[in-house]
């Protein structure tokens, strides 16, 4: 039943030929109609596949030669399509009443927001890298030894508090090392990668290509991994203690571990087995590595339960590790999920990997943002996963006017971000399946689920 309960983070990456492009977006009046933030008209822009620079300007392709649609049809279905242009409502604009559709193909391709970003952003510094982890690794082990060193319950909570914090940004490093942003050297990454993965009890490798995955395939309903929709055929599957523990907080504040072992609803798999449908042949020597490395960790951590007691280990490891999986699970749910305005999911040929990139959400997290190295800049990152997180908030503002309407500006937080948690509980709420057809789609509401509205 546990498989059930939540969806994180890779599944089979889409296949890297699509069918080029052959027309943009039709205007209605394309001489009077212009897209923001460009001078062309509907009958200039045109979208052909993109290859980007990343890294040390090393070209790479993304193999996302998706075509543009002609139009996008309404959430509501066939009875009411209209045409939309630049993510306006066109019928409504001409009465005075424009409207931005978040669905409709943006009059940008990705090679234009790179042109925007400064060369410098896309430079990694491996010994600047090493210097957060340096700073991550001593915080930790200095709150360790603090909170044992005074060892009563005014000092425990706020020890497990903290910690939980540095165990998540001790993920966020290594997530870095996973996607090449960390360093140029591909041996450095997967040793830090490992060390700092392996001690928070996640398969460096195996998580990896499945997050690797869940870029590649951003905003697509099926081929998504991290936190993607339920059809509505599985979500009317699902057993009644499943679906509750799903969309009821905490339990998919607690869903990372499951996942791990065996993924998500409607998918098979496990990020240890190499033999997993989520890893290639050639990947399972990596996957196997990895295995052994938390295997040890996992051993590690017996020999000191012997030593110092399991009580010890729980106060000092365990509740610390509880906490970190809460934040890495609020944090990858909000950063898809829970906006003000529903964003759209795609199938088919509505879906591009810019497309499916703009639907994600930065976040703003008060204090917590440097310290868990800016994750929530998370647009940007996602269009560009090789930008060092130390430049992203520089990346994203040279990007701003690129993007337009299509950037969501966060909303501003206190020193700490407990207003996340009421966007958490709304979208659980409301966010429950998308239907099973349609390649513009929407989340709807299950009224019979407890809590849920019927809207």
């Amino acid at each position: 039943m546990a498989s059930w309960v939540i969806s994180e983070c890779g599944l089979k990456p889409l296949p890297q030929i699509f069918p080029r492009p052959t027309t943009g977006p039709v205007s209605c009046k394309p001489s009077k109609i212009r897209f923001l933030h460009s001078n062309k008209t509907g009958t200039d822009l045109k979208f052909p596949s993109t290859k980007i620079l990343t890294g040390c300007f090393r070209e790479r392709n993304w193999g996302l030669k998706v075509s543009a649609p002609l139009r996008v049809a309404s959430v509501e279905g066939d009875e009411e399509r209209e045409q939309r242009i630049d993510g306006v409502n066109v019928l409504k604009e001409e009465e005075g009443q424009p409207e931005f559709d978040p669905s409709a193909p943006p009059p940008f391709k990705l090679a234009d927001i790179r042109a925007a970003i400064p060369k410098h952003c896309w430079v990694k510094d491996p010994w600047r890298s090493m210097s957060y982890v340096a700073r991550d690794v001593a915080v930790v082990f200095g709150l360790a030894a603090t909170a044992a060193y005074f060892n009563n319950w005014f000092v425990w909570p706020l020890y497990w508090a903290a910690q939980g914090t540095m165990f998540w940004a001790l993920f966020v490093l290594g997530h870095d090392c996973g996607h090449g942003s960390f360093s140029n050297n591909p041996k450095l990454n997967s040793v830090v990668g490992h060390l700092l993965h392996s001690s928070i009890l996640v398969p460096y490798h195996g998580w990896r290509i499945s997050h690797r995955t869940h870029h590649q395939n951003h905003g697509h309903v099926e081929n998504d991994e991290s936190w993607h929709p339920l059809s509505e055929k599985i979500f009317k599957n699902l057993d009644n203690i499943t679906r509750t523990l799903r969309f009821t907080v905490p339990f998919p504040l607690l869903a990372y571990p499951f996942y791990l072992w065996n993924r998500s609803p409607g998918k098979t798999g496990s990020h240890f087995d190499p033999k997993s449908d989520l890893f290639v042949p050639t990947e399972r020597k990596d996957v196997i590595t990895s295995t052994v490395c938390w295997t040890a960790m996992a051993a590690l951590l017996g020999v000191l339960a012997f030593v110092m007691g399991p009580v010890q280990l729980l106060k000092l490891y365990g509740v610390p590790y509880g906490g970190f999986v809460m934040w890495l699970d609020l944090v990858t749910y909000l950063h898809h999920h829970g906006h003000e305005d529903k964003l759209p999911w795609y199938r088919g040929k509505e879906w591009s990997y810019l497309r499916g990139g703009l639907t994600t959400i930065d976040r703003d997290y008060g204090w917590i943002n440097n310290i868990h190295h800016d994750i929530g800049t998370h647009v940007i990152h996602h269009l560009f996963p090789q930008i060092p997180h130390y430049h992203l908030i520089e990346a994203t503002e040279a990007a701003k006017p690129v993007l337009g309407k299509y950037y969501r500006e966060p909303k501003k937080s206190g020193p700490l971000p407990f207003y996340l948690i009421g966007s958490l509980i709304k979208s659980l709420r409301q966010d429950h399946y998308v239907s099973d057809s349609g390649d513009v789609v929407y989340y709807k509401t299950d009224p019979k689920l407890s809590g849920s509205s019927s809207k």
